[in-house]
């Protein structure tokens, strides 16, 4: 996902979308918008969704569903989620969507200030979470490069590091209770 993805607003309601989009305009143009579950599927499945705000209950695919689809994906299996319901809370509801790692429930009247700081906290966490994965990708990646072996600490070809609870006698160098120190030649 590119580090430019967008906030996916879902609703079938035009004016719930417009109401949406003001209370979220100040976050900038990271804000898109579809009005079906099917739609909000098609985008996503291009890869530029960082945050989906999705209403629970619209026709064809609701919102649980699209989840259902999300979580099932690889490549949007992590896209955090806000749900929207217009209804008040619902136990069974509310038990389904986090059972599916839905980051929230919302129900109106929404205020504008605690969807916004939810929504931007939301966000920029999954991004931050996806940029340490590229940086351990390419840090493991140099790592293979630098000893030749493609892979993870702890395969062939990688040391492994000890084990923190082992026992380094005192005064002892970093690494003698491991062997892996070679042999003092004074």
């Amino acid at each position: 996902m590119p580090p430019n993805a967008r906030i996916l607003i879902v609703d079938d309601h035009e004016d719930t979308l417009y109401a949406l989009e003001s209370a979220l305009a100040p976050l900038g143009p990271l804000l898109g918008r579809a009005t079906s579950g099917d739609e909000a599927l098609k985008q996503l499945l291009r890869g530029n969704v960082g945050l989906l705000l999705l209403d629970v209950r619209q026709p064809g695919t609701g919102g649980l569903d699209v989840v259902r689809h999300m979580r099932r994906l690889e490549q949007t299996r992590l896209i955090p989620v806000v749900l929207l319901t217009g209804f008040a809370r619902d136990p069974q509801l509310g038990a389904a969507a986090y059972a599916l790692g839905v980051a929230d429930l919302v129900t109106p009247p929404v205020d504008p200030w605690a969807l916004r700081t939810k929504i931007r906290h939301l966000y920029d966490t999954h991004q931050r979470r996806l940029a340490l994965e590229r940086e351990i990708r390419a840090l493991r990646a140099r790592l293979g490069e630098r000893t030749g072996t493609p892979g993870h600490p702890g395969t062939p070809g990688h040391p492994a590091l000890p084990h923190p609870h082992a026992h380094v006698p005192p005064g002892g160098p970093a690494g003698a209770h491991t062997g892996e120190l070679e042999p003092d030649r004074t």
